[in-house]
């Protein structure tokens, strides 16, 4: 289902381009109103504030987001077909830079860093599917390695680092067809792969966001549309249930912001959403924030010093992104 979507996409895409003289739904606000689009006006007592920031050099969706040293880092995903390239974003100068390509080219994938290094997990091409390739990026060099595969290929999954450990959850598929509840650890210091007790939702399109040392499953898909959080303690190797997503969502993304875990955008069936709510754990509780500028799913989040950047993204239907829009909670 996901691969039809994408391909429906790029086609819709190129038409419209040849219609409209190149012009997108990124750059052409009275899209909006046309497009499938949910959730576009702000709720009550909204807190925080959003402001545009300069686009990334390609449109992309469902690409891989990772920050090193105040960073923020664009890995892969698709526009018009898989992507290998990667662009970094300084926040303190507002500019975006090529840097060396992923060697295994693919959407759908996850992605964290530990120690100064950016991890790749998963994802898939429209030739081969899922796949298991598990690649390692090195900023301080802009060079690419390959480390130990993933013991189960996978798309559409997520990914968290808790104490130097990457978490690779949930996604599909793994021969099976079926979205998956699988929890596979990697460890840098040995190069290696451990399971971990599975994920009880088993979905694909959701997000993860680290709080502490628990690790935040939230929304997804698993052929319905769901507002499920779990939390996964990987000092008890153990996951409880938390309170629901106040709007459930697939393809959406998240980020955390000192104690607080962000949800933004997705699809909540009917359409893409601009929908913010923010989850306390101490308080178990959600709350919602400001709406994003620009209604999207299939986007991408990083956080650096205290601000969340969403970038790229698709509104159904219409041309990916270049936009990257940045929340300040305060």
């Amino acid at each position: 289902m996901y691969r039809q979507v994408s391909i429906a996409s790029a086609i819709f895409a190129i038409a419209f381009e040849l219609t409209a003289l190149g012009c997108s739904s990124a750059s052409n606000p009275s899209l909006d109103s046309r497009s499938r689009v949910a959730g576009s006006h702000a709720a009550p007592h909204s807190e925080g504030s959003w402001s545009r920031k300069a686009p990334m050099f390609r449109k992309r969706s469902s690409a891989g987001a990772a920050t090193v040293n105040g960073i923020l880092y664009a890995i892969g995903g698709e526009g018009g077909g898989p992507y290998a390239y990667v662009e970094a974003y300084d926040p303190s100068t507002d500019m975006w830079t090529s840097k060396a390509k992923m060697p295994t080219v693919r959407f759908g994938l996850a992605a964290g860093a530990i120690d100064g290094i950016i991890y790749a997990a998963g994802g898939e091409t429209w030739e081969t599917g899922p796949t298991r390739k598990f690649e390692a990026y090195k900023p301080s060099t802009d060079t690419w390695s390959p480390k130990a595969s993933m013991p189960t290929a996978r798309s559409l999954l997520a990914g968290g680092v808790v104490n130097g450990i990457f978490y690779a959850v949930g996604g599909c598929c793994d021969g099976t067809g079926k979205d998956l509840g699988l929890v596979e650890a990697y460890n840098p210091a040995t190069n290696s792969w451990t399971t971990k007790a599975s994920m009880p939702t088993a979905r694909e399109r959701f997000a993860v966001g680290v709080v502490g040392n628990t690790l935040y499953a939230v929304g997804g898909s698993d052929e319905t549309t769901l507002s499920t959080v779990e939390a996964y303690d990987p000092v008890t190797d153990s996951w409880t249930s938390k309170a629901p997503l106040p709007t459930a969502r697939f393809s959406l993304a998240a980020g955390v912001i000192g104690d607080k875990l962000y949800a933004v955008g997705g699809d909540n069936g009917s359409g893409s959403l601009n929908t913010v709510e923010a989850y306390d754990p101490a308080t178990d509780s959600w709350t919602t924030k400001a709406p994003m500028p620009t209604a999207r799913e299939r986007l991408d989040a990083g956080v650096v010093r205290r601000k969340l950047y969403a970038f790229g993204g698709i509104i159904l239907f219409h041309d990916n992104m270049k936009r990257v829009e940045a929340f300040d909670p305060r």
